[in-house]
């Protein structure tokens, strides 16, 4: 009697197939709905990225570049995430999606406090590539080193000292504090960085 009730309660293998195939049925609109915000999403963020760097560029010269390269990066990444994250939505995954979302905020804020520095480095770059006052050629005192900056990286400044060496330091360093010296390249008199 107890065999009887096993059987009858296992589900044989035509119920099993029938009841998948109608689940991929009844998935197919979610799915074709998900491509198609994917190819509308990949359209849009391009343009969206293009318009980004033609702004950039024309706010940003040439020789920073990397600047303008480093933002688009940053919005594109943003940008793809969170269509990533819209596309789980349409599937039917919107749980995993805000899932997804929440894990990559702990994990962007872990990144950041590994980063710190790195990112200080960058960021103190930016400005030091922005500012009107400090320029490859000129002479600096900054850190305790007096000399001649040769290259301002996103990261690193490279300042020759006035005995030959070159002295690679980092901007987060540089940017704190720095005095231009007087009788430089570019003419500019002593002033202390803000």
């Amino acid at each position: 009697m107890l065999l009887q009730q096993t059987a009858a309660a296992e589900p044989t293998l035509e119920t099993v197939l029938t009841e998948f195939f109608a689940g991929i049925v009844s998935a197919v609109p979610n799915v074709l709905s998900g491509m198609l915000f994917l190819v509308l999403a990949y359209v849009s963020i391009k343009l969206i990225l293009a318009l980004v760097r033609s702004i950039l560029d024309r706010v940003y010269p040439e020789d920073q570049e990397l600047i303008v390269d480093l933002m688009v990066v940053v919005v594109g990444v943003f940008l793809w995430f969170g269509a990533a994250l819209a596309v789980l939505k349409i599937v039917g995954l919107g749980d995993v999606a805000a899932s997804l979302g929440t894990a990559a905020g702990f994990i962007g804020l872990g990144i950041a406090f590994a980063l710190k520095e790195m990112i200080a480095d960058t960021v103190a770059g930016i400005y030091l590539l922005r500012d009107p006052d400090f320029n490859v050629g000129d002479t600096v005192e900054t850190a305790s080193v007096t000399g001649t900056i040769r290259r301002v990286d996103l990261r690193k400044t490279r300042i020759e000292g006035e005995d030959g060496d070159l002295i690679v330091l980092a901007n987060r360093d540089v940017e704190k504090k720095w005095t231009q010296q007087s009788g430089t390249e570019s003419g500019h008199e002593a002033n202390p960085a803000s």
